[in-house]
């Protein structure tokens, strides 16, 4: 493979990651203004949570799928989304600052242990 065509494909994949940013970004906030705008007794528990971490978990994953890296953290913060959703719709009041505070921790651990140096 030329230098030409993996430098193109390195600016193909750096204009899709920044195009999936700006799509992720703009369904947050029309996830957000349909949720305001919609009758509060209409909307279920954790409706926002959901589309939250769908949202960040679905560009995550087409990321993957293109293989460009994945952002850990919005990734982190969808499975979050997705804990806290589930624990409204089930009505369970979990300590998310105390497992925000695990996984940051684990991650500071972790990181440096798989990241090789050259």
């Amino acid at each position: 493979m030329s230098a030409d065509l993996k430098m193109s494909m390195s600016s193909e994949d750096t204009q899709l990651d920044r195009r999936l940013s700006d799509i992720g970004w703009g369904l947050l906030f029309v996830l957000t203004g349909l949720v305001w705008m919609a009758p509060v007794h209409q909307v279920p528990e954790g409706t926002w949570l959901f589309g939250v971490a769908a949202i960040l978990i679905g560009v995550n994953a087409v990321r993957y799928l293109k293989h460009i890296a994945i952002s850990g953290f919005s990734f982190a913060l969808g499975c979050l989304a997705l804990l806290a959703a589930v624990g409204q719709f089930w009505r369970v009041d979990l300590p998310l600052l105390a497992i925000c505070l695990v996984v940051i921790g684990v991650s500071l651990v972790v990181k440096p242990l798989i990241t090789h140096t050259a």
